[in-house]
């Protein structure tokens, strides 16, 4: 058995126990063990706060490569002072199949007691990682409550820069500031104008675009990103009316109203999960707001109001739709969306419609393919299908997975040039043996002459056998397709209706169509399938 022993010091002095010792105790309790080789890592002069050390790192290399058996330490803190720290050495080794022994504490994962030990840590591991990201974030919060800006994507009209101040205790300190940039602040004002003057979103939306007034990035304005403008305190000169409007949402409002605008924090969980309102914070900042406060209020009011006006939807939407994706403008080529139409006279609510995307964006500019039904076009698709004849184009394909499997030669070359390269390296090894047993000059170079053409033919070989094996995969994968095609068509009848999940509906269907493409013009679609087309 071989046995790796580590040792550490923290400093170069007669103190504490001396590197010499600590390997002498390790190799005594090595050696009980049956230990039969000893690799000794150290590292003195290094501080055991983390486990940056150079020994260290040494350790965890080769112990990926299998070079020992198990790891002896003196002292549980030889390895780390941090508890993540060691029971992610633990851990690791232990999914490399190395045990760990600390011979002070008569810590060993080869015995029962060892392992329990090992759970132990891990809660405790789990613990200290808890406790410092909620200690974190409480940190966090208690600065935002100060109306600091702590980070993250630079609000449109503002940029973030590093100020530095003298507090009361005449020490210098520095936080972060966001200073206006004034071009972009004049969109901002500009917008709310415009709200307040059309009551529409997206007419606002369709007014900044048309005008060519970009976005923070660069980029067109979208009605998700106006929203989110409008509805944002940051731009709006706080009061106590706006602080009063926030404490009504559920909102924790700190600081005091003085015309700054508010900055929003802990809206979201691991940048993903929304937070319920009653978590969010908003609290007074460091820069000066710019829209008046009854501007502000009149703006949310009106969003409000047309958010309680919103009809039901009477289309299948986004998530009910089998074709979003796939779905292509026949006119242009681009994939056309999921668009709310206008309120419908029969109905009380309104449809939603297949619209190009490339007509959207541009207000009809650069396309103009007519607009479908939702819950039409889905309809006619799918009935089109379950009508098709299937049988012909289920014998194309098993057709074409018998093709390709008859005619792939790939397995065969492939054992051939392992069999080659497999003879060449044993040639290798006997003129190794030669060469060990020969002194005379000539026939050592012509030797190593011998070698080095075995060793070009090898790599070339080698590269050969690389491109049929990867010949090889993209075959199987073809023919594995194929033949999930095939199932999804024979049992797409039977299936379709008794499945309810629209996403397993819509990954049925996609199963067996390419893409759809529709033509306003004459009311017509053509399916590519993944053999052949149909038009209608």
């Amino acid at each position: 058995m071989i046995a790796a022993i580590y040792s550490r010091k923290s400093l170069f002095t007669g103190k504490g126990d001396s590197i010499e010792n600590q390997i002498k105790i390790c190799k005594e309790y090595g050696d009980r063990l049956g230990a039969t080789e000893y690799i000794i890592y150290q590292d003195e002069g290094f501080s055991g706060k983390n486990t940056d050390r150079p020994s260290f790192k040494r350790m965890m290399a080769d112990a990926k490569s299998k070079k020992f058996d198990i790891v002896i330490c003196y002292k549980l803190d030889r390895i780390s002072r941090n508890t993540s720290d060691f029971f992610k050495l633990t851990e690791e080794l232990q999914n490399l199949g190395i045990n760990f022994i600390s011979t002070n504490e008569h810590f060993d994962t080869t015995t029962p007691i060892g392992k329990v030990s090992m759970g132990i840590l891990a809660i405790l591991a789990q613990f200290e990682r808890e406790t410092i990201a909620e200690r974190v974030r409480d940190n966090m919060l208690q600065l935002a409550k100060t109306g600091r800006w702590l980070g993250g994507q630079e609000p449109f009209g503002y940029s973030a820069e590093r100020i530095t101040y003298i507090d009361e205790e005449l020490n210098e300190r520095s936080l972060m500031k966001l200073s206006p940039i004034e071009e972009e602040l004049q969109v901002v004002k500009l917008i709310y104008n415009k709200y307040l003057e059309l009551h529409s979103i997206n007419q606002v939306v369709k007014y900044l675009n048309l005008a060519g007034i970009k976005g923070k990035n660069g980029g067109e304005w979208s009605t998700i990103q106006a929203k989110r403008l409008l509805s944002n305190p940051l731009y709006v000169k706080s009061s106590p009316e706006v602080e009063d409007y926030l404490r009504e949402l559920g909102i924790n409002v700190f600081g005091t109203p003085n015309g700054n605008g508010y900055l929003t924090y802990n809206k979201t969980k691991n940048m993903t999960q929304d937070r319920d309102i009653t978590e969010w914070i908003a609290a007074v900042g460091k820069h000066k707001g710019i829209i008046g406060c009854e501007d502000w209020l009149k703006v949310q009011d009106i969003m409000d109001t047309n958010k309680d006006k919103k009809l039901p939807r009477l289309g299948t939407g986004e998530y009910n739709s089998v074709l979003v994706g796939i779905l292509k403008c026949k006119k242009c080529g681009s994939t056309m969306k999921i668009k709310q139409g206008r309120k419908s006279k029969e109905n009380d609510g309104r449809y939603d419609y297949y619209a190009c995307s490339n007509k959207d964006s541009s207000y009809g500019t650069k396309c103009d393919n007519k607009n479908i039904r939702v819950d039409k076009l889905d309809k006619m698709i799918v009935d089109d299908m379950m009508a098709y004849s299937k049988e012909f184009l289920i014998d194309e394909l098993a057709a074409a997975i018998n093709n390709i499997v008859e005619n792939n030669t790939s397995m065969s070359k492939i054992e051939n040039l392992k069999k080659d390269i497999d003879e060449k390296e044993k040639a290798i090894s006997n003129l190794v043996k030669q060469l060990s047993l020969n002194s005379n000059e000539q026939v050592t170079k012509y030797i190593f002459s011998e070698m080095e053409m075995l060793n070009n033919e090898i790599k070339e070989l080698k590269e050969e056998l690389e491109e049929e094996e990867k010949q090889n995969s993209a075959i199987n994968e073809q023919v594995d397709n194929t033949q999930v095609v095939v199932e999804a068509l024979r049992k797409f009848n039977h299936e379709y209706d008794a499945i309810k999940d629209i996403k397993h509906r819509r990954m049925l269907l996609r199963t067996i169509l390419d893409h759809v493409t529709w033509n306003g013009d004459n009311y017509t679609y053509n399916i590519k399938l993944l053999v052949g087309d149909k038009k209608k």
